[in-house]
């Protein structure tokens, strides 16, 4: 049973005795994010001004170049990545966007429906897979 709290937090679960579990959006999209960058052949997740100004800051922001969108116990991803020189593009997002489903789901609870990806630009100074 999942309620909409307000515009970034929900209800994963409201058991009569137990309490309730609250998830912000946020956790949500670092959840995505740390998947993704696990995966070989992502060099980092790319971000907007904002995200690239306030790492220049020291502010790290975990759920940089990912957006969710969740509605009732279903959440649509959408990722922004930086690719490594190298490595084949559709076989890589294939496997972030198997690695984030399972991360999400398992982690939170909440139906992963739909994934998408885009490459916002390949790292040419790092090769990893030597």
């Amino acid at each position: 049973m999942e309620k909409e709290l307000g515009r970034s937090t929900y209800v994963l679960q409201d058991e009569e005795g137990k309490g309730r579990v609250q998830i912000a959006d946020d956790v949500v999209a670092v959840i995505a994010g740390m998947a993704a960058t696990e995966v070989k052949g992502v060099s980092a997740m790319a971000g907007n001004i904002t995200n690239e100004i306030m790492a220049k800051a020291g502010r790290k922001n975990l759920s940089k170049g990912v957006k969710i969108s969740v509605n009732k116990n279903k959440v649509k991803i959408s990722l922004a990545i930086m690719m490594e020189y190298g490595y084949n593009i559709p076989g890589t997002c294939s496997k972030v966007q198997d690695k984030v489903k399972t991360a999400v789901e398992s982690m939170t609870g909440l139906i992963v429906t739909d994934i998408d990806i885009r490459i916002s630009g390949v790292d040419m100074q790092k090769d990893k897979r030597s």
